[in-house]
């Protein structure tokens, strides 16, 4: 008896069972929210994410643009701060810190401007001479 006429004799919820879909490996597997964006935001981003520039020591997040494939980090380094180090072609070279407590390594990612924005430093807080009203 050959294999498809053991398949047609089951019933199709057991087929169903019997057959399964193939595990995606991909670059973006599981991205489904995270490399995404809002409906009135999709499309191309503006050419001034493209044309920023960075000098070495600045701190910069790195959000992912999921319109601009080129210069791309990886999935996990998404909502991560470091600081510019250099530039390398039209990439900016960026020191990050990964991991956990006694396994943190360094590392250097190779990440496009667009995917990059600049750490907005607060004001300092000006220590007033009045003491709180209420106490």
């Amino acid at each position: 008896m050959c294999l498809y006429s053991i398949n047609f004799i089951l019933d199709k919820s057991e087929w169903r069972q019997n057959k399964q879909m193939a595990r995606s490996h991909g670059e973006r597997k599981r991205t489904r929210k995270k490399l995404s964006k809002p409906k009135r935001a999709r499309g191309l981003s503006p050419i001034s994410k493209a044309i920023q520039q960075f000098e070495p020591g600045e701190s910069v997040h790195i959000r992912i643009d999921p319109s601009v494939h080129k210069g791309m980090p990886h999935q996990r380094f998404h909502g991560m701060t470091g600081k510019v180090i250099g530039e390398r072609g039209r990439a900016f070279i960026v020191k990050i810190s990964d991991g956990k407590r006694k396994r943190k390594k360094v590392k250097e990612l190779f990440i496009r401007a667009e995917h990059l924005s600049p750490q907005i430093q607060s004001p300092p807080i000006i220590a007033s001479s009045q003491q709180p009203i209420g106490r």
